[in-house]
C-alpha cells in the first residue's frame, strides 16, 4: 500500500450483497484513500455502527488520522470523529472515487451484481472472493499511480 500524506482524504462507503440465499444481506464496507484510489480497510457485515466501528479499527495507524467523507447513513456520524468527518450527498462529488470503486466491483464479480445467479454459499467464501477482488484492484491502482507522470 502507498503511504499516506497528510493532506490524504478517505472515502467511505458500504455496498449491499448477501451469501447463500437474498435473505442472508452482507454490508461490505471501504474506506478507500482519493489520492491513490488504494482501498485502505473493508468489512464484511451487517448495516450498523458495531461492523462500521470494526471498518474504522481496520484502518492503518498511518490513514487514521486522516479526514473521511461519506453518505449520511448515521453509522458514520457515531463512529468516525466529528473534527474530521464529514457527511455529505452525491451530488458534492465528494465520494466519487469510493462509488466508483463500488461499480467497478459490482462489474468484475459476478457476486455483487444486484439480479445475479452467482453468490458465495457462505460468509467466509464471499470475505476471500472480496479479499482476492481488492488485493488485485490496489496492485493495478498501484501500478497505475506509479507510472503516471508527475
Amino acid at each position: 500500500m502507498l503511504p499516506a500524506q497528510t493532506n490524504d482524504v478517505l472515502e467511505l462507503d458500504e455496498l449491499w450483497s448477501y451469501f447463500h440465499r437474498r435473505d442472508n444481506k452482507l454490508w461490505n464496507w471501504i474506506a478507500l484513500c482519493r489520492r491513490t484510489r488504494q482501498v485502505v480497510a473493508y468489512v464484511c457485515g451487517d448495516r450498523n455502527s458495531e461492523t462500521c466501528t470494526d471498518l474504522r479499527c481496520r484502518i492503518p495507524d498511518a490513514y487514521s488520522e486522516l479526514e473521511t467523507c461519506s453518505d449520511y447513513w448515521s453509522s458514520y456520524a457515531e463512529v468516525f470523529d466529528p473534527d474530521t468527518h464529514q457527511s455529505v450527498g452525491k451530488h458534492t462529488g465528494l465520494t466519487n472515487h469510493v462509488e466508483r470503486f463500488n461499480a467497478t466491483a459490482r462489474h468484475r464479480l459476478g457476486r455483487l451484481t444486484r439480479k445475479t445467479l452467482s453468490f458465495s454459499k457462505t460468509k467466509k467464501n464471499h470475505e476471500a472472493v472480496l479479499h482476492a477482488f481488492i488485493l488485485q484492484y490496489n496492485h493495478e491502482v498501484r501500478q497505475k499511480y506509479e507510472t503516471r507522470p508527475i
